[in-house]
C-alpha cells in the first residue's frame, strides 16, 4: 500500500507535521504520565482507523516498558481489568473527544468531571492537547492512506 501523498516530500505537509510534532514537546514534558499519553493516542488511533499511528504508538509504548497485554486491551478497556481508574477516565475522555460528531454535546460533563478527579489542571490541559494532536495526525494519515507496519521506535524524533 502506497500513500496518496508522500508527507516527507510535500513541503506543505512536511512543515505542518514538523509543527505538530513540535507541539507534542510540552505534552511530553508535562506531569501527565507517559503511559496515559500513549494509551489515549492508541485509543484515538484505533477509533479513527489510523494504522500508521496505531503501529507507532504501540511500538513506542512497548519500548517505554508498557505491557503489550494492556495495549492489546485498549480497544476493550471497559471490559478489561488491567487499567487504573485514572487511565479509564483518560480513555473515556479520549473516546468522547475523538467521537465529537457522534455526540450532540461533545464531551460530557460527567467524563470531564471524572478525568478532573484524577488529573490536575495542567495534566488535563496536556490530556486535551494529546487527544487533539493525535486526532490531527490520524486524520491526515487516514486521508493520505499512510500505511502502518513499518514504524521503527524513535523514527520521527528529531
Amino acid at each position: 500500500m502506497e500513500p496518496r501523498l508522500n508527507p516527507f516530500a510535500s513541503p506543505v505537509i512536511g512543515k505542518v507535521l514538523k509543527h505538530l510534532i513540535a507541539a507534542n514537546k510540552p505534552i511530553a514534558e508535562s506531569a501527565l504520565p507517559y503511559t496515559v499519553q500513549e494509551l489515549v493516542r492508541l485509543r484515538a488511533s484505533q477509533i479513527n482507523g489510523c494504522g500508521a499511528c496505531i503501529d507507532m504508538h504501540f511500538k513506542e509504548a512497548v519500548h517505554a516498558g508498557e505491557d503489550p497485554v494492556r495495549l492489546n486491551l485498549v480497544a476493550a478497556w471497559r471490559e478489561a481489568t488491567v487499567f487504573t481508574e485514572a487511565e479509564r477516565a483518560a480513555l473515556e475522555l479520549a473516546e468522547q473527544g475523538t467521537r465529537l460528531a457522534d455526540a450532540a454535546g461533545g464531551v460530557s460533563d460527567e467524563a470531564w468531571a471524572n478525568a478532573a478527579k484524577h488529573y490536575d489542571e495542567e495534566q488535563l490541559a496536556a490530556l486535551v492537547c494529546a487527544i487533539a494532536l493525535i486526532n490531527a495526525f490520524n486524520r491526515a494519515n487516514v486521508m493520505i492512506r499512510q500505511p502502518g507496519g513499518g514504524y521503527e521506535v524513535g523514527m520521527y524524533h528529531h
